[in-house]
């Protein structure tokens, strides 16, 4: 049977392997950016961080808010108390871009994530090149030489990797990589179901000074509070937020602890 996740990323390794352009002339032009926003200091301070998420849709829910403002969401973000921001840039599944995230980093000062299933070198150049801050891993869609070689590749553009696991099997895997970034996804990739309790449940399994987030299923402040009380560093919201009629309101109320 066919996943959403495979799907996704069948699509993903398609576009990579057509990908043609010149990776040290990528290289050489992600050498000359700006330089990134520290995504990961940003999450390691006093209090639980979260990293609020700008995305038009999802595969699981359908639309959740297609017309939205990429600048005018960063910036209620930035007002509620955001300590960094999420875009989407996959657009056959979620409807994001690379114009949302430039959009959402030139209207605020946070670091921004690239949401995306990064599967290729290039895939992490270009996010650098598109302003990115942060680029996503994902355990389950790596094997483990591709972890590595994604993970240094980061390093060297000067990005943080959010390297994200589903088990423990994966946080090992994630640990064996050098991840010092650690998102534990409650979504179970395969069916999008969200299980509330996976990341406390995970959380001593985790290594010792990563930086963990938690992600997906973060509802409210009591679930903000208990991905804090478990280790967490930060919680990374999207939709409750992306729907929320005042996102700013909502994020206060997440912050609330």
């Amino acid at each position: 049977m066919t996943t959403y996740l495979d799907g996704i990323l069948d699509h993903h390794r398609q576009r990579a392997a057509t990908d043609d352009r010149s990776l040290d002339q990528m290289l050489e032009r992600a050498a000359n950016s700006p330089p990134p926003r520290s995504f990961a200091a940003a999450l390691d301070g006093p209090g639980l961080a979260v990293i609020a998420e700008i995305k038009r849709r999802s595969p699981s829910r359908g639309d959740l808010q297609p017309g939205l403002d990429p600048a005018v969401l960063a910036q209620a973000y930035a007002a509620g108390g955001a300590s960094c921001l999420s875009v989407l840039t996959d657009e056959p599944h979620f409807g994001g871009s690379p114009d949302d995230l430039a959009a959402a980093r030139a209207a605020v000062g946070l670091p921004v994530l690239r949401k995306d299933f990064t599967v290729a070198p290039l895939d992490v150049v270009d996010a650098r090149l598109m302003g990115a801050d942060a680029v996503l891993l994902i355990v389950a869609a790596l094997d483990d030489r591709t972890l590595r070689d994604l993970h240094t590749l980061a390093a060297e553009l000067g990005l943080t990797a959010l390297v994200e696991v589903h088990d423990r099997a994966e946080a090992e895997r994630a640990a064996t990589a050098g991840a010092g970034v650690i998102g534990v996804n409650q979504r179970d990739l395969t069916t999008f179901e969200v299980r509330h309790d996976l990341a406390a449940s995970m959380a001593a399994d985790l290594p010792e000074g990563a930086i963990l987030v938690a992600e997906s299923g973060i509802r409210g402040a009591d679930d903000a509070r208990r991905a804090a009380s478990a280790g967490f560093h930060a919680v990374l919201v999207g939709e409750s937020l992306v729907t929320a009629a005042e996102p700013i309101a909502a994020l206060r109320e997440l912050l609330a602890n």
